[in-house]
């Protein structure tokens, strides 16, 4: 393959600008496609996360792997092998001019600071989109998501592929069948530490060979390159530009059941009881408990739902109602009037008192296929059931926790509809500048 040019911003606008005007293109691409049809694929991402959304994908009947982009050529090795015939590229933008008129859906699997400029100029060419969580790294990101993929009546999911487990969905019926009664609070918890209280190193490493450094900065303001690891390939995530922490990594997994069962929205409250982040990196340990209004399943005209990660836990007395199980290193316990449910990351849900539920047989519920789902979706076959209008609130409540973390202690009202803080000061992380030239028709 031939080294990847930097490719000129202005000529990919106008060329998504001519798109989203000619209307005999983008009214074939904004609908599902005939279920006769193979789907045309292209994946942002050939490692990672985005081996396993690109293989599984790749599994579904009727889909073709047409085309690959990472910004780290070192990475590709497995995907040349495997999709041969695949076109590769090093720069998303080439990827989506040149081959908008060859592909019908993409999966967005980059690290997280990229999400939404992605995304955002794929739906606006008309693409299907199935994109890794978080939604995006920024609030106002995941607005503007939500809304365009429903503007432009593109299928979406996220990659909370655990949504279509069994495991999740029997949780979900439990609590909507009422065998808990009334949920009185929830506690959730991941012991992974993607956090780092140290300050950057002040130093300047060498760019690997075929890694194109500019690319994955993206729209992040630039800096100087550190090996080691310490942003690329995988430690992103514990840094504020780029990841979001533990709270965004885990959350949108370990809440979605929650979300989902309990039939919560947006909350009205945040409050973080850990450590803030410096000025370069997520914290440790974290903390955060949200207030969502009440509704039909719950037993007061609020619920709390509070986040633990790291070695961050429930309160003894709530990991006593276990009766003397084994505490999970992830999941959630509901707290209901009839009773309580450890729903461990992921595993079967365990009903106590047990005395009370020793003759409950628990009903059968069938998984589903996340990434088929998807595909059939695209092919006008299916609905998905984890898209952008159910995974952008669960994507901004969790992000939520991640802004009341910098500023701890304190109590942050939220107006959903308004999408602004009581508190005029955390406002400034709903959304950040983009790096000049590095704007996004649409976000």
């Amino acid at each position: 393959m031939k080294t990847t040019p930097r490719y000129s911003r202005r000529s990919f606008l106008k060329t998504v600008g001519t798109a989203a005007i000619a209307a005999p293109f983008i009214t074939r691409n904004l609908l599902a496609a005939p279920p006769s049809m193979r789907l045309r694929h292209a994946s942002f991402g050939a490692a990672g996360m985005a081996w396993s959304d690109i293989t599984q994908i790749a599994k579904c009947p009727n889909v073709d792997i047409v085309a690959i982009c990472d910004v780290d050529l070192n990475r590709m090795g497995e995907a040349k092998k495997q999709f041969p015939n695949a076109r590769y590229y090093q720069d998303w933008r080439e990827l989506l001019d040149k081959e908008q008129n060859n592909i019908d859906s993409v999966n967005v699997s980059t690290p997280d600071h990229m999400h939404a400029p992605i995304a955002v100029s794929s739906m606006q060419l008309g693409k299907h989109i199935y994109g890794q969580k978080p939604l995006a790294h920024e609030i106002y990101e995941v607005r503007r998501m939500t809304d365009i993929a429903r503007q432009k009546k593109v299928v979406t999911q996220m990659g909370i592929q655990i949504h279509s487990d069994a495991y999740y969905r029997l949780a979900v019926q439990l609590v909507h069948d009422g065998v808990l009664g009334k949920i009185k609070e929830v506690h959730s918890w991941c012991n992974k530490s993607w956090g780092d209280t140290t300050a950057r190193p002040d130093r300047v490493d060498a760019i690997p060979v075929n890694f194109a450094w500019f690319l994955w900065l993206g729209v992040c303001a630039d800096r100087p390159f550190i090996g080691e690891e310490y942003y690329h390939p995988s430690n992103w995530r514990k840094r504020l530009d780029f990841g979001t922490g533990t709270l965004g990594d885990m959350g949108c997994h370990i809440f979605d059941p929650v979300f989902e069962s309990v039939g919560i929205h947006a909350p009205v409250a945040i409050r973080s009881e850990g450590t803030p982040p410096n000025q370069w990196n997520w914290s440790l340990n974290g903390k955060v408990i949200y207030t969502f209004p009440g509704n039909r399943r719950t037993a007061g005209k609020t619920i709390d739902v509070t986040w633990y990660d790291g070695t961050s836990k429930p309160s003894p007395e709530v990991i006593a109602l276990l009766e003397g199980d084994e505490f999970p290193d992830a999941g959630s316990i509901f707290i209901g009037t009839k009773g309580t449910m450890l729903l461990p990351h992921y595993s079967l849900a365990t009903l106590y008192p047990k005395a009370t539920f020793k003759d409950f047989k628990m009903p059968h519920v069938a998984g589903l296929k996340h990434w088929s789902q998807f595909v059939e979706a695209c092919r006008g076959n299916d609905k998905t059931q984890a898209n952008f209008d159910y995974a952008g609130p669960l994507t901004e409540t969790i992000l939520l926790g991640n802004i009341a973390a910098r500023f701890p202690h304190t109590t942050l009202k939220w107006n959903s509809r308004k999408m602004k803080f009581a508190q005029a000061e955390a406002n400034q992380y709903l959304r950040r500048e983009y790096r000049h030239g590095w704007e996004v028709k649409g976000l």
